[in-house]
């Protein structure tokens, strides 16, 4: 088995690199002067069994040309089996035609992974479950849930919690962490997007008041949805407010519209990594999912069970 990382996210590369007391594949991934960019792979691959580690977030497009060069440089290579370890799948938001002569570009992408030469894909919490549809080849979706919710029981054993959608649609995700932790009551934030990256709250259905409230989701990108909930949910009488979200896009001015909002604190993975380090003492934490990963890596490569992983 080896393991290569491209420039999306070196950090978690390495603590999945240190988990499996395994190194990182030397290889250059450089740009030519007019950015296209160049792979090339420094170590024998051909026979073996590798893993290419590279999440598809900002810039999305430069990150995901490098999955795919860095994929048909290994199977030009003669690797064995060539699998894409992609904590966060981009363009996953674009999974339906939400009105005429729009494009399906999450199925686009699975296309262009497979015909790239992966013979299987590796990811966590994927916006929707049909994405794994998409793929012509095994697809792994992990889930952030068991992470999640251990930093929940150690922080919060002993309140009184409730755990809350920030939309319908998250119920299912929602109602499995309410479980997970102890079968806490679950409430539903309704809320109306007139338009994409903006909505408006209109009601919260469950009892909050006087219980510390759990934000559960799955992408946090502008973050107006979170901080409208959290406003919402403290109006109903809530004590605090804090969010978990599985990937940390924040694009734009979400982290000062979480530093004013009602939020106590916004706890996110390292799925995807700004470039930059978090600032101190603000409301942004971050939680590991290299052990997740390296444990579903290990046995992918020893053919053991991976849903055995959430049991």
């Amino acid at each position: 088995m080896k393991l290569l990382a491209g420039n999306s996210n070196p950090p978690l590369a390495r603590a999945i690199s240190d988990y499996l007391e395994m190194p990182l594949t030397e290889a250059s991934v450089r740009r030519f002067a007019d950015e296209e960019i160049f792979v090339e792979i420094n170590e024998n691959v051909r026979g073996e069994d590798v893993f290419v580690i590279q999440s598809t977030s900002y810039p999305a497009n430069d990150n995901l040309m490098e999955l795919l060069i860095c994929i048909d440089a290994l199977r030009r290579a003669s690797a064995k089996r060539i699998t894409a370890v992609v904590p966060y799948f981009g363009y996953a938001r674009q999974d339906r035609k939400p009105g005429p002569r729009t494009p399906i570009s999450a199925k686009l992408v699975a296309n262009l992974i497979t015909v790239a030469g992966a013979s299987r894909v590796l990811s966590i919490d994927l916006h929707a479950g049909q994405i794994q549809g998409f793929f012509d080849i095994p697809t792994d979706n992990l889930f952030a849930s068991p992470v999640i919710a251990s930093d929940i029981q150690a922080r919060f054993g002993s309140r009184e919690l409730t755990v809350v959608s920030p939309d319908v649609g998250g119920v299912v995700r929602a109602r499995s962490l309410a479980k997970r932790i102890g079968n806490v009551p679950l409430a539903i934030v309704d809320k109306r997007r007139e338009r994409a990256g903006e909505s408006e709250v209109m009601n919260v259905i469950g009892e909050v008041d006087g219980r510390t409230c759990i934000l559960i989701d799955d992408i946090v990108d502008s973050a107006g949805t979170l901080c409208n909930a959290a406003a919402a949910l403290k109006q109903q009488g809530a004590v605090e407010v804090f969010a978990y979200c599985t990937h940390g896009v924040l694009s734009g001015a979400a982290a000062a519209r979480v530093a004013k909002s009602d939020l106590s604190e916004l706890v996110v993975t390292d799925s995807i990594w700004s470039g930059e380090a978090d600032e101190k003492g603000g409301k942004l934490r971050r939680l590991t999912v290299a052990p997740l990963l390296a444990e579903a890596i290990r046995r992918i490569s020893d053919e053991a069970s991976v849903s055995s992983l959430f049991d």
